[in-house]
């Protein structure tokens, strides 16, 4: 399968990244100056209501996670709230806007909003992942103050097994356009590669919302990634009244730059509406040439080139910060599981942010994009900590019948242009043996399941035949509008979903822990594309990829830590990343990039184990707090063909040979204090990597590792705020509290220290360290006064940088 998508240059994406999601008109954030409250306030709607009281804020907003974590709120949310809350803002529409179209466009709002202008009620969306846009043009009120108010109920508050947070948690547009002009995501432009020729098929959907019939001119220009026009078409087209048409056009280029992992080239496709020679309506389309293949005997190709998808699972909020993750944070994020050697990213389980994407296509991520975690009935949702207690039973199953294929269409609409998505997933683990699903085979063993079944065969249960007929009617909404991708979908019970049409319904069919299922399913199945949609972290999963043409990937749960899904009290959620909530890299981050990585790299860590076989991939760096002459196991991640180790510059581990079977090299040695490194070496002998750990002293000061001295205005930088000794040596064992202040045009978001158990106030500028650091996040305001951060903690030395606002 083939798939086409252009972007642009850098410098271009601040002013035009909403063409890339509206696809119309003239486009503005109007994200500033809301004002909030957690109450359902009656009447908020109204023009006239008195809002004084109010808190301001700026959106994105998540209001829960400004909550208090409590114990007798539900696990599956972190602990955290949910509610009922308004959000209204005054907005000024132009008298020169008479005659135009005003839309408001929400990136995302959860959950179960209702949008107002003037006190009218432009609609409803219950979904609170889906984007969206009204009309709000026959209730305005040109060269006026108009009152926009919009109530979101997440008084559900227990509806997702994971944090969801709650408010306008994306970006707001205003848009303002000609009443002809393209559709809402009416730009399509899919690509094909053969022979060295690009081809890209481009659609582009028109509204004529005029009491005339009109005749247009679409024109359709393609520039390479220096920003040269390379192509061009052009197109008449006739609109009726108050109706839709649309036209189809085919751009050919030789020897296109291919979109691929290492190189992401990205195209612009600039598509212009003109109506008696003169432009009405014009966008900017990211696009570009790239070839997926998917075969069942050979797994995945990129623009011919067979490789394994080194995959992980997100969800998408980013610790303190909540659901309203700033570009900036999401960028750092991607950038690091990229530096660990993931190539693949599942949405799970619903649809991320517009920016999430627009990253993956310049970063040169694939992925897969996530619709559903379930479907017409809801999955438990566990209260008290995560598979502990009675679970409870809220959920978005209400919606489906009348929303769940509008939903689905309108994710595929927004995101269908984007180069790095590869496929479509409808659902994840809607076939969870009992949850709700259930089926004869099920009083069969558990064979085939990667996960509890909750019991056998339960007749009083929705009979799992029903996957089928609802999996049929997902895969055709999304075929409505994109044929070029494969569909898919995480089965958890694929030993049940075999006995039904839903596996068949898909066109490639990921398996969620059920790695017993490779073989067995390729010889049964030997048509079906088979690749592990969620694993853990376990090397056995990862060799049954490598090892198997036929198995293209692996999806691990999961890439980041994420908040919900927590145990029993004190945890804030999920531990299993390979980074932490704070964006920092985990032992078992590295132990995957020894695994993912084709740059040279070795890492260390240490415990106390009397255990042979214990090879821990959570080995933390220290060399400190064991008793001299202890034995001290030392592991080490490498990608290199051998190692040594080296204590205070002598042999203290002989030389070893990279463990196939394992990943893992160890020596168990007495301690002594010191510099311990690990030292990687090629097959002939050559020092290819070092990774060393130095025993520290007493905790003796603070420092910011802050490389940028410059923040761009409403920017989001992140600051690494360390633990050090006198020598400079962080202290990985201090989690000493530190106070963040900030002066200037800047604001603090928030401090992170990715500790999961830490259940203290996170809204505050005081935190602890965990493994001897925090993230303190920092966005610049209005104004241009430096930003002056100051990092303060008992008895160490404080540390302070300054941002120049530019």
């Amino acid at each position: 399968m083939t798939i086409k998508k252009i972007a642009l240059p850098m410098l271009l994406f601040s002013c035009l990244s909403a063409f890339c999601q509206i696809s119309f008109g003239d486009s503005r954030k109007i994200n500033d100056n809301w004002k909030f409250t957690l109450e359902d306030a009656p009447n908020a709607q109204n023009i006239t209501y008195n809002d004084t009281k109010w808190q301001l804020v700026n959106v994105p907003h998540d209001w829960s996670v400004e909550g208090r974590l409590s114990p007798t709120l539900a696990s599956c949310t972190g602990y955290l709230p949910g509610g009922i809350g308004w959000y209204r803002k005054t907005l000024n529409i132009p008298q020169n806007k008479k005659g135009e179209k005003v839309y408001l466009y929400f990136e995302g709002v959860y959950n179960r909003s209702e949008v107002f202008i003037n006190g009218h009620s432009l609609g409803k969306r219950p979904n609170g992942y889906i984007s969206f846009a009204y009309d709000a043009t026959p209730f305005v009120k040109y060269g006026e103050n108009n009152s926009i108010a919009v109530r979101v109920d997440h008084s559900k508050s227990a509806d997702s097994r994971w944090y969801s947070g709650s408010g306008i948690y994306r970006n707001v547009w205003v848009v303002y356009s000609n009443p002809v002009h393209i559709g809402q995501w009416g730009v399509y432009a899919y690509p094909e590669v053969t022979n060295g020729t690009g081809i890209l098929n481009v659609e582009v959907a028109l509204e004529n919302g005029s009491a005339s019939k009109t005749n247009l001119t679409v024109v359709n220009e393609l520039l390479d990634t220096n920003g040269k026009t390379v192509a061009k078409s052009s197109q008449k087209v006739v609109v009726e009244a108050n109706k839709e048409n649309k036209i189809a056009t085919k751009i050919s280029i030789k020897n296109p730059q291919l979109w691929d992992l290492e190189h992401p080239n990205l195209y612009q496709l600039k598509t212009i509406v003109l109506k008696d020679g003169k432009p009405i309506d014009k966008t900017i389309t990211a696009t570009g040439f790239r070839k997926f293949t998917f075969d069942a005997n050979k797994g995945f190709a990129l623009n011919g080139k067979w490789m394994k998808m080194k995959g992980v699972c997100v969800h998408h909020d980013a610790g303190v910060l909540g659901s309203a993750v700033p570009r900036e944070v999401l960028k750092t994020r991607l950038e690091t599981l990229k530096q660990i050697g993931v190539n693949a990213i599942r949405t799970s389980h619903n649809p991320q942010a517009p920016d999430f994407y627009t990253l993956c296509d310049e970063l040169g991520i694939l992925v897969l994009n996530e619709a559903y975690d379930e479907w017409e009935f809801p999955k438990r949702k566990w209260l008290t900590g995560w598979n502990q207690g009675i679970p409870g039973f809220e959920g978005s199953n209400d919606i489906f019948v009348e929303w769940g294929e509008k939903d689905l269409e309108d994710m595929v609409r927004r995101d269908r242009n984007h180069l790095s998505v590869f496929g479509w997933s409808i659902g994840n683990e809607v076939d969870y043996p009992n949850d709700p699903y259930s089926h004869p085979v099920l009083d069969k063993g558990t064979e085939g399941f990667g996960q509890a079944n909750y019991g056998g065969y339960k007749k009083e249960a929705p009979d799992a035949m029903r996957l089928g007929a609802i999996a049929k009617r997902l895969v055709a909404a999304v075929k409505k509008y994109d044929t070029s991708r494969p569909t898919t979908a995480g089965l958890a019970g694929v030993a049940m979903s075999n006995e039904t049409e839903y596996p068949g319904a898909l066109d490639i069919t990921g398996y969620n822990y059920t790695e017993s299922k490779y073989g067995s399913d390729h010889k049964k199945y030997p048509n079906r594309v088979i690749f592990g949609s969620e694993n853990v972290h376990d090397m056995e999963p990862w060799l049954a990829v490598k090892n198997n043409d036929h198995i293209f990937g692996q999806f691990l749960w999961t890439g980041i830590d994420y908040l919900g899904e927590s145990n029993a009290w004190p945890s804030r959620g999920f531990y299993s990343g390979l980074v932490d909530l704070a964006g920092i890299i985990k032992p078992r981050g590295y132990f995957r990039q020894s695994l993912w990585s084709d740059k040279p790299m070795i890492y260390a860590g240490t415990y106390i184990s009397n255990n042979e076989k214990e090879l821990s991939k959570d080995a933390w760096p220290i060399w400190n707090n064991y008793n001299d002459g202890q034995l001290v196991r030392v592991v080490c991640y490498t990608n290199a063909a051998k190692a040594r180790l080296e204590l205070n510059g002598k042999l203290v581990g002989e030389e070893k040979k990279y463990d196939e079977k394992t990943g893992v090299i160890f020596w168990d040695i007495p301690f002594t204090s010191g510099k311990l490194e690990a030292i990687g070496l090629s097959n002939d002998n050559k020092i290819v990597s070092r990774y060393a750990i130095v025993s520290s002293q007493q905790p003796y000061a603070l420092v910011i590792n802050e490389k940028n001295s410059t923040i761009n205005k409403g920017g989001v930088a992140k600051v690494i705020v360390q633990v050090v000794d006198e020598k400079g040596f962080p202290v990985i064992l201090s989690d000493n509290e530190i106070t963040c202040t900030i002066s200037g045009s800047g604001t603090l978001l928030g401090l992170e220290a990715g500790n999961n158990s830490d259940m203290g106030d996170y809204t505050d500028n005081v935190q602890r360290a965990f493994h001897g650091h925090l993230v303190a996040y920092i966005q610049a305001t209005e104004g241009n006064e430096p930003i002056k951060i100051k990092c303060t903690s008992n008895w160490l030395k404080s540390a302070e940088v300054t941002l120049q606002v530019k």
